[in-house]
């Protein structure tokens, strides 16, 4: 009888894969660092050309102001349209009250009487409203004030003045309830409940228990907790004077009874 070796049939089918050498890894590292450069120089130059584009868009923006700045002082609509340009080439006009841009057009100063008038507005306007104005109505007393120029100044020019009074920590602010905006010039803090009040208010001016229970279903404890806040932070007026014994709270900031306001100049 003859024996034959046994063959492990792995090992015969398994062909042995050639590990690579030093040569073949520092080929593939070098190729790694070229690339790497490639990647940093392509990079570099898209960079370059960026800044390059920025500044000649800002040499531009400048020729433009200096060529329009009558219309950029005057015209609303036109100085907000500047101000969309200018964000986007990241210039900020605002920014300071001295340089080019508050030496040319002069609207740091102006943003910055704005900001004043309408810190006085909201002070004399705080012991009705509470510190919660609606913007229509600050751009209306703010024109009036104003007098001579009062079609100058537009909603996008009060955003922009609330805006730079952050800076001073004043707690001035700018909410959205519902479709309106109302600026904010007291540390109140509003929660949901408060806010559907404020633009369920907003049809007539004021609302009831019995109408914020049945229009938010709404328990009567949790709609009386809200008005009751709403009442404590001097944002709402009770009116008891009805023949259906209902008491109305009316919200002075949603309300067309503050148009009758006058501010002293």
């Amino acid at each position: 009888m003859r024996y034959y070796p046994f063959k492990n049939h792995a090992q015969s089918t398994t062909k042995m894969r050639r590990r690579p050498g030093i040569g073949g890894l520092q080929t593939a590292a070098a190729a790694r660092d070229q690339y790497r450069l490639l990647g940093e120089n392509v990079a570099k130059i898209r960079t370059d050309l960026m800044k390059e584009q920025l500044s000649t868009f800002r040499s531009q923006l400048e020729d433009f102001a200096r060529k329009h700045k009558n219309d950029i002082r005057k015209n609303p609509a036109f100085r907000s349209q500047f101000h969309v340009m200018c964000a986007k080439v990241g210039v900020d006009p605002l920014a300071s009250n001295k340089g080019f841009w508050a030496e040319l057009l002069g609207i740091g100063d102006f943003y910055y009487e704005l900001g004043v008038q309408i810190v006085d507005i909201c002070l004399a306007t705080r012991p009705l409203n509470g510190g919660l104005i609606n913007l229509q109505e600050l751009c209306h007393l703010l024109r009036q004030r104003r007098k001579s120029d009062r079609g100058l100044v537009s909603e996008d020019d009060c955003l922009r003045a609330i805006s730079k009074l952050k800076v001073l920590g004043s707690g001035f602010e700018v909410i959205s309830v519902g479709k309106k905006k109302l600026v904010r010039s007291v540390p109140t803090e509003l929660n949901k409940d408060h806010n559907e009040i404020l633009e369920l208010a907003q049809a007539q001016g004021f609302v009831t228990v019995d109408e914020v229970e049945r229009r938010l279903s709404w328990t009567s404890g949790r709609a009386i907790d809200a008005l009751d806040t709403l009442l404590d932070e001097g944002l709402a007026m009770i009116d008891d004077g009805h023949r259906d014994g209902k008491r109305r709270y009316w919200f002075p900031c949603v309300s067309p009874i503050s148009s009758s306001i006058v501010v002293d100049s």
